[in-house]
């Protein structure tokens, strides 16, 4: 049945979102302009910042590059910003894009050794503890150095990898061929128990992983994006950034590990199961004939990228360069090196990085209207009224919520520039600007781990094709997170609050 025009044009605004969503942005773009002629700008800056937000809560309903830009193109309509103010912020936060645009690009190229290392984490380790404990502190450590979301993607393509392999085993089919996964009608009865607790030993895995990735990346400049922002306003290297926020970080990535191994002796909050020892042997035959047909090729592929990734290491220590220009020194060697000439071989890399690079975008919009609008300043005139020791903890807290609905990079680009200003204009000492600094990078992380809206690695895995294999949902993902929430959140804010 052929669409009159004017339901193609509806069905074609933000494509197949629900229909009530469809219907909630176009309420934002017609109240805000009517707000703003009755109530003023402040009332109008307000609204249009919570409506930003909920588009970021609503991401798996639809990607928020699209609504969130039409709610910035509407500011920019209605002058509560303008182009100038935002090209201003884009300038001044170019050496997060840089990040976004080079250093994500360049840790694809070091899939195939991420991917080779926790392959053999697996199945190298019989003691589901231990490995548990390995795969958050191996997701911590790549993730204090490398980007998060690639970390995840990494930890992701293992268990898919793994599960393909089983499911296909299990339902009489090769293994190494294409054959379709998602579907358990093939499945010979008395493999469906293992295949559960094999779901549940993958859930549990990718889990930790993830948690590893937030434990890490707020260690270090480049963990996360909003640490390179806060550390370019700051004026820190990747040296100081590490020692100023280790009071803070190295604390909770200590109570992390704990709660891991914790959680896996004790069983509690859907963690504990243990790889059935049919599918070990499944996986354990795979592996086998994978390395023994592995190529000269390939394995001077994988001594490059662990080349690479030592470069990679030691230019962030030594800070010879802006990350995002050391991640475009790994994408040449790399390529260079392994024989990757074909431009749509490199353009692939740059997928994952650029969508989030627009979105970035978007959230500088939405600082600028703040800005200019003076949204946040009575709100940190408050913080700032309260005794210099609570502020720090208030900050984290204020942050910590924030960000477990929303995205951090936003919440941290909103309050480093307003605190900024209350030092600029003399309201602290550099000293308390510091502190005040290390409460909005670690509020802006560790709380964050609460929802997947909050964090960047755990959205991606809930949106991820391994999602529904293993039997992962929204819900569950929130479940799951709960101990280490509590833990991370109560531990930061304390150590916020009394170690600074």
């Amino acid at each position: 049945m052929l669409r009159s025009l004017a339901s193609a044009f509806a069905h074609n605004f933000l494509g197949h979102s629900p229909r009530w969503y469809k219907l909630c942005l176009l309420l934002f773009l017609v109240v805000n302009p009517l707000l703003l002629w009755v109530a003023g700008p402040v009332a109008a800056g307000w609204l249009l910042v919570g409506e930003f937000i909920f588009t970021l809560a609503m991401a798996l309903k639809c990607y928020p590059l699209l609504p969130g830009g039409l709610l910035m193109i509407e500011a920019l309509l209605m002058k509560m910003t303008s182009p100038q103010a935002l090209y201003d912020e884009l300038l001044h936060n170019f050496p997060v894009i840089l990040l976004l645009m080079f250093m994500v690009a360049g840790i694809y190229f070091m899939k195939d050794l991420l991917l080779f290392l926790f392959s053999r984490l697996l199945l190298g380790v019989r003691s589901k503890s231990i490995l548990a404990l390995m795969f958050c502190f191996l997701s911590a450590f790549l993730s204090a150095f490398l980007d998060a979301l690639t970390v995840t993607a990494v930890i992701i393509s293992a268990g898919v990898g793994f599960y393909s392999v089983y499911h296909r085993v299990a339902s009489g089919n090769n293994p190494r061929e294409p054959i379709a996964f998602n579907d358990d009608q093939s499945l010979h009865t008395d493999h469906h128990a293992d295949l559960d607790q094999f779901r549940s030993f993958l859930r549990s895995l990718l889990m930790h992983g993830a948690v590893g990735t937030a434990l890490g990346g707020v260690c270090t400049l480049v963990g996360e994006p909003q640490n390179l922002l806060i550390g370019h306003e700051m004026g820190w290297n990747f040296s100081q950034f590490f020692l100023y926020v280790a009071p803070v970080s190295l604390p909770v990535l200590v109570a992390g590990l704990v709660t891991c191994v914790l959680l896996e002796k004790l069983g509690w909050f859907g963690y504990g199961a243990l790889l059935p020892v049919s599918v070990r042997k499944v996986l354990a035959d795979y592996a086998a004939q994978d390395n023994a047909e592995r190529t000269n090729d390939q394995r001077a592929a994988l001594i490059v990228q662990g080349l690479s990734a030592l470069i990679l290491i030691g230019g962030l220590a030594f800070h010879i360069a802006e990350v995002g220009l050391i991640g475009l020194l790994v994408i040449v060697l790399i390529t260079a090196f392994t024989g990757i000439t074909e431009d749509s071989r490199i353009g692939e890399a740059f997928k994952d990085a650029m969508p989030f690079t627009a979105l970035l975008v978007t959230f500088f919009a939405v600082v600028a209207v703040i800005h200019d609008q003076q949204l946040f300043t009575p709100l940190i005139h408050w913080v700032l009224s309260l005794p210099p020791e609570q502020q720090p903890g208030m900050l984290f807290i204020a942050n910590g919520l924030l960000s477990a609905i929303s995205d951090n990079v936003f919440v941290a680009t909103i309050y480093i520039t307003e605190v900024k200003q209350a030092f600029i204009s003399g309201h602290m000492s550099r000293e308390h600007f510091e502190a005040l600094a290390i409460a909005i990078n670690t509020g802006t992380n560790l709380p964050s781990v609460a929802t997947p809206n909050g964090q960047a690695a755990f959205l991606f895995l809930l949106t991820s094709a391994i999602a529904p294999l293993i039997r992962l949902s929204y819900g569950r993902m929130v479940w799951m997170a709960l101990p280490y929430t509590v833990v991370m959140g109560l531990l930061g804010w304390y150590a916020v609050s009394y170690w600074l």
